[in-house]
């Protein structure tokens, strides 16, 4: 993918990155996540404290765009039989959503576990 490809994509808007997300992990059958050297993943707080998400990507590549600046953070992956057998259970018990693929203009698609579980099935079953 060249940088002005990455460029369009990033300038999208949040659902139509969405729309890009399902349409790239249906075809890639994997999740990008953000993870510490403690091998911790990104979580994203609101200011306060009502909200918590993880954020994830269609590519390593965006979610390294993302992770730009901070040096303590590199991308995983997580393949699709494991978000939905042990991601989603666990991201539903902790109470936390998920942020699918964050964009330059600030704003996201937020989404219960479940609801992008269904979604990424859906995508999934027009292959």
């Amino acid at each position: 993918m060249t940088n002005d490809e990455m460029n369009q994509v990033l300038e999208l808007n949040g659902e139509e990155r969405y729309d890009y997300f399902l349409s790239l992990v249906g075809e890639e059958r994997e999740i990008w996540i953000l993870v510490n050297a403690e091998n911790r993943f990104l979580k994203i707080e609101s200011d306060d404290g009502a909200l918590a998400h993880l954020p994830v990507w269609p590519s390593s590549a965006f979610a390294m765009e993302y992770a730009k600046g901070a040096s303590d953070l590199s991308p995983k992956s997580i393949s699709l039989p494991d978000f939905f057998k042990k991601w989603v259970p666990g991201l539903t018990k902790d109470g936390l959503e998920v942020g699918v693929f964050p964009g330059r203009d600030d704003t996201l698609w937020i989404t219960e576990p479940e609801e992008l579980k269904r979604d990424l099935q859906d995508e999934m079953s027009s292959f």
